[in-house]
């Protein structure tokens, strides 16, 4: 967060999303606009509006016909790709077009692919923690959380390792610096084209058995993908992979760290980690996605302008008591848990298979290392702002205080 606007007085006619109140604590902030005004505007970023409701969420996510997908980051300016595919496709793109480019992405992240990275994600979890044995301090983001989602993710599209601080550059500034002036964000994209190129052509000379050599050999109706195709669904992959799924870890350690009773039921009850890790996904979703508005369309009352801005966020969706039972606890053994944290509708997270492996496997290798543990300093812990939320730093005291 850069924190080029002013503050927000008035979160329903002025909101923020990169307000730096809003990356601390939301929570407050969507209950009051859920009682007052469950569609908020501002003219912030060329205008915006910001549903919180579940129903409302939904509706928008599952209607392409209103929303385009066109760009799902909300910015000052309007999208810097053409349709059909967008900059990061098939994340950017709207059907029919969409339909294509999500199918030949699936073989890549279901089940029987992903099983095979357990073990790989288990050992680089293992050596993390390894590498801070006997600290009586770890900051679990800084330490843990940030490197895991950024090494999977190269070792799946074949990049090297050591690019890894690179990555999260490009992580910070396509999702967090999103109140930079728009001059200054097409030059941070234009570095990371550069890079994408760069691997790309080093794969075109020597292709390996990975997700880049795939993507490259990869059809579309019989054609082959474009170059830009190809950069752009890399480039989302590395996005959107990278910065969720770190968030997610650190938020779940984060709560394990302030209730000593759930972190005490996982280490003494391992199998209850699938339905812990779903109710932590819904408590602490980090994402939120943007659609634009195709044409003036009123939505609920609301006068909807064309190129507007409308943000779904997830995480509050989550929290709707009309949808969840004691929405706003976490209820780690929930059973009936149909939550948003992956999306709705058409763009629901393709690498939710990946995902919440990593999530178990981190949580598992961090509870076998320290199965006791607590906030080292509340007031030390900052949270990432704009569309995915997490925390970036997260100082935990080893053992019991």
């Amino acid at each position: 967060m850069t924190g080029h606007h002013p503050p927000v007085t008035d979160w329903a006619t002025d909101f923020d999303h990169a307000d730096p109140v809003w990356a601390a604590n939301p929570f407050p902030i969507w209950d009051d606009l859920r009682r007052r005004c469950p569609i908020a505007h501002s003219d912030r970023y060329g205008g915006v509006w910001l549903p919180i409701r579940h129903e409302d969420v939904a509706a928008i996510a599952y209607d392409t016909d209103h929303f385009t997908s066109q760009s799902v980051i909300v910015t000052e300016g309007r999208p810097l790709a053409p349709a059909p595919q967008g900059i990061a496709p098939p994340i950017s793109s709207d059907p029919p077009f969409h339909h294509e480019a999500r199918r030949l992405l699936l073989p890549a992240f279901s089940p029987k692919a992903i099983g095979p990275l357990e073990p790989f994600t288990r050992s680089y979890c293992n050596e993390l923690l390894d590498a801070v044995a006997g600290e009586p301090v770890v900051d679990a983001a800084e330490q843990y959380a940030q490197h895991i989602p950024v090494r999977i993710i190269a070792h799946m599209l074949g990049f090297p390792p050591e690019d890894a601080d690179e990555f999260r550059e490009f992580v910070h500034d396509a999702l967090e610096s999103v109140d930079l002036p728009v001059e200054t964000r097409i030059e941070n994209f234009a570095k990371l084209d550069g890079y994408l190129r760069a691997q790309v052509e080093d794969h075109l000379a020597n292709p390996r058995n990975d997700l880049t050599t795939f993507l490259l050999n990869a059809e579309m109706n019989g054609e082959p993908l474009t170059p830009e195709h190809v950069g752009g669904t890399i480039a989302l992959l590395l996005i959107a992979g990278i910065d969720t799924t770190w968030s997610a870890i650190g938020a779940s350690i984060w709560h394990l760290a302030q209730h000593p009773e759930d972190r005490r039921r996982l280490v003494a009850e391992p199998d209850l980690m699938p339905l812990a890790i779903e109710e932590l996904l819904r408590a602490y979703a980090p994402v939120t996605m943007a659609r634009l508005v195709k044409e003036d369309f009123e939505f609920n009352g609301c006068p909807m302008k064309k190129n507007e801005w409308v943000l779904l966020p997830f995480p509050a969706a989550n929290r709707d008591p009309e949808f969840f039972d004691r929405a706003d606890e976490v209820v780690i053994d929930r059973a009936e848990n149909r939550h948003a944290a992956f999306g709705l509708g058409i763009h629901r997270c393709l690498g939710s298979n990946l995902a919440r492996m990593e999530l178990r496997v981190a949580l598992e290798v961090w509870l076998e290392h320290f199965p006791e543990f607590s906030l080292a300093d509340p007031a030390a812990v900052r949270w990432s702002g704009g569309q995915v939320r997490g925390p970036r730093t997260l100082p935990i005291q080893i053992g019991i205080p």
